[in-house]
């Protein structure tokens, strides 16, 4: 029984000999290497082949640098920074233990729009990727690999790899076979267009094509994604969908849009995920997505018969939601597609559909200038994401986030933000559970005045009010009081408190 379902995911009969133990695969990982894993925030990495690196790891010594899609899930960075294993990480996470491991200086975190990661593996920029290890559901008959609940950047890895490393994934549904759409651009400078004209458009294979003699090692697994941690929306979050609504229902009154509205993109979060929840209880209808991760707010939409399709990297869903889909996937896979990062994020392709972009920032500043990745200026997050390739090229670049957060002793709207990701020049629309910010066709002076009227909360406004007025008595196309412009990020340094 076991051997016809390895010969149904492994159909690739010269390659059956190639399956091992995790421990056989990873020890094809040697020090110094730069690896690249499947997994795209907490969907379709490896899952057993880093696990037995980083046991190794802990009795001989080794580093690497690591580079995957995104964030990974099943506590893998944790794993491997506490093994010692991490030299380099490359280009985005999400755990804690990783993430102090980088704000200490252990891990070297090289921060980069999700888009450019093999754009700059095929040009060399990057160190080559030695041995790339990609979970997958299937290997095709012709040694195509076929990924699981994430694409990222393993079709990629997988060419560009001198080894190749394959998990087969047995909890991961055989139906996802067919959702999947791998295109991979030509080289510059004579590029082809990417023919991705709709979130619809088929342009690609359902397969990562590589030769068969790559693949070095097969392991199978049979280990769930790790659940996303989506809370359920609160007063706040709903207000932020309320604002965000009654100003795109002004846009279609305008005559800016219709009720189908642009195809939508939504970061990773509780936040997006909620606005995008709130979608549910409008007019608006035939909606369509173009975003990298699809969260439980896209099946909601789908169930409520207001989206009609969703483009993504990756599906990333709470524990709830991931048994539900999984179950109900074939009724789902007509409406959906999953692509490389590099295509979901291309600024080619966002500029061309004319993407309605929510994302989340943790302060922005009075002038419309984002902060999407460092507490305080110098504490790393996460990461920027793919937050800036649809920023810069959305049709309507929106950011959201609460007015307040740690309980009101920080504002996340600030006289000067302390690490800039996206600049004034990228930002359309800011929107917290105050109010919302047009900033469109705006002058500095203008934009101050209206992110003042709208978005701050009541505790911070007659602090910020006095600053404006002060720094416009300066003067200046875009006014400061230089010498207090992160005094409230120092004050919170000092005193734990903003105010």
């Amino acid at each position: 029984m076991l051997d016809g379902v390895y010969n149904e995911r492994i159909r690739h009969t010269g390659l059956r000999s190639r399956l091992v133990s995790a421990e056989e695969a990873a020890s094809l990982i040697e020090d110094g290497m730069t690896v690249g894993m499947s997994g795209f925030t907490r969907a379709g990495e490896a899952k057993a082949v880093p696990m037995a690196l980083a046991a190794r790891a802990r009795t001989r010594p080794l580093k690497i640098t690591l580079m995957t899609g995104a964030s990974l899930g099943n506590d893998l960075d944790k794993t491997l920074t506490e093994a010692h294993v991490l030299a380099r990480r490359i280009p985005f996470q999400s755990d804690p233990a990783l993430r102090k491991a980088i704000n200490r200086g252990e891990v070297m975190f090289i921060d980069q729009h999700l888009s450019e990661t093999v754009e700059m593996l095929r040009t060399r920029q990057l160190p080559r990727v030695d041995v790339a290890v990609i979970e997958a559901v299937a290997i095709t008959e012709n040694g195509g690999i076929v990924p699981t609940t994430s694409v990222g950047n393993s079709a990629s890895f997988a060419i560009l790899a001198e080894k190749v490393i394959v998990e087969i994934n047995l909890s991961q549904p055989a139906e996802l076979e067919g959702l999947h759409d791998i295109y991979i651009p030509t080289y510059r400078p004579n590029r082809m267009p990417i023919p991705v004209v709709t979130p619809e458009s088929r342009v690609g294979l359902p397969f990562i094509p590589i030769p068969p003699e790559k693949i070095a090692a097969i392991v199978v697994t049979e280990k769930l994604d790790s659940s996303a941690t989506i809370l359920d929306p609160d007063e706040d979050t709903r207000a932020i969908a309320g604002h965000l609504t009654e100003f795109l229902l002004h846009e279609v009154r305008a005559g800016r849009l219709d009720q189908t509205l642009q195809p939508l993109q939504a970061g990773i979060g509780t936040i997006a995920n909620a606005v995008l929840h709130g979608f549910i209880d409008t007019p608006f209808h035939d909606l369509k997505m173009y975003s990298e991760v699809l969260q439980d707010s896209t099946f909601d939409l789908f169930d409520a018969g207001k989206l009609r399709f969703a483009s993504g990297s990756s599906i990333t869903l709470s524990a709830r939601k991931y048994q539900e889909v999984l179950s109900r996937l074939s009724d789902y896979k007509p409406r959906l597609i999953l692509r490389p990062q590099e295509i979901s994020n291309h600024p080619e392709v966002v500029r061309r559909l004319g993407l309605i972009c929510i994302n989340t920032a943790l302060e922005f500043d009075i002038y419309g200038n984002v902060n999407s990745t460092h507490v305080t200026g110098t504490q790393m997050m996460n990461g920027i994401g793919g937050s800036g390739d649809f920023a810069r090229n959305a049709y309507l670049s929106v950011f959201v986030t609460k007015s307040i957060a740690k309980h009101g002793a920080v504002s996340s709207v600030v006289p000067m933000v302390s690490h800039v990701d996206h600049t004034e020049h990228d930002v359309d629309i800011l929107v917290t559970e105050v109010g919302l910010a047009d900033l469109r066709g705006l002058a500095p002076r203008e934009r101050a005045a209206t992110i003042l009227a709208n978005c701050v909360h009541p505790d911070y406004q007659p602090m910020l009010q006095d600053y404006v007025a002060r720094a416009c008595q300066r003067g200046g196309h875009t006014p400061h009081v230089l010498e207090e412009a992160l005094s409230w990020h120092v004050r919170l340094a000092e005193t734990g408190r903003m105010a």
